[in-house]
């Protein structure tokens, strides 16, 4: 489905050399940025999908104080995995699945990634090593935790901090903004470039995860959406 390429289109990771650019659907190539205006809310195709504008979706998120006591990253949402066994893990799927150039791997083994070609949408920088960039939650994983998360199963939090379902979950990011973003959410901390797109990524996390948002958090939803394109948002919830 088109839409499910929405604010950062990405080809999907066969374990192929080659990847990015020319798997790109022509229906990725229409969209701006990733953004498909439309003029209100898309049919919900299952119980399981959600659509509605970005506007919309900000409304409906349920408010709730954020609780971060107890937060341990390593204990509660593991590491990065290897669900398909093709010894590349969460961190290598993503970097393939980006790279619109060819890949290369540190060893014959073609497990980590070395090097591609990447256009990080929050700074439009050009990344050829993959040493220079990080991969970003979106929603980070502190802010998942105090946001619906501690009361997850183990298991639903590695599956979280591993989504590879949903493309605006992970990101590949500069590494210098990555750090900077830390755990903040928009409220205190937004992207140079690409805003209208990161916002509308940060709403369909949280609702394909049931996540919540706190006061000062939706407030600055609110704020920043009614100044972007009110896109369609369709979200497969996990």
């Amino acid at each position: 489905m088109f839409l499910s390429m929405l604010f950062r289109a990405r080809p999907s990771g066969d374990g192929s050399p080659t990847v990015g650019g020319p798997l790109r659907t022509a229906a990725a190539s229409v969209v701006v940025a990733g953004l498909v205006l439309v003029g209100g809310a898309m049919p919900v195709e299952a119980a399981t999908t959600y659509s509605a504008s970005l506007r919309t979706a900000v409304k409906s998120l349920p408010v709730a104080g954020e609780n971060n006591v107890g937060y341990d990253r390593a204990r509660q949402f593991g590491d990065w995995n290897d669900a398909n066994r093709d010894c590349q893990n969460t961190r290598a799927e993503v970097l393939q699945n980006e790279s619109r150039a060819s890949i290369s791997f540190t060893t014959s083994k073609r497990c980590t990634v070395k090097g591609g070609r990447w256009i990080t949408t929050w700074d439009g920088r050009v990344h050829t090593s993959a040493t220079t960039v990080q991969i970003d939650h979106t929603v980070p994983v502190h802010e998942a935790w105090g946001s619906g998360a501690r009361y997850w199963t183990k298991a639903k939090r590695v599956a979280f901090y591993n989504d590879l379902g949903d493309h605006r979950t992970l990101s590949a990011q500069t590494s210098a903004l990555n750090s900077a973003k830390q755990a903040r959410g928009p409220e205190a901390w937004m992207p140079p470039r690409n805003r209208c797109g990161y916002v509308g990524e940060w709403v369909a996390v949280k609702i394909r995860w049931g996540l919540k948002v706190d006061s000062t958090e939706k407030a600055a939803l609110t704020r920043i959406a009614a100044s972007c394109p009110n896109v369609t948002l369709t979200v497969r919830k996990a």
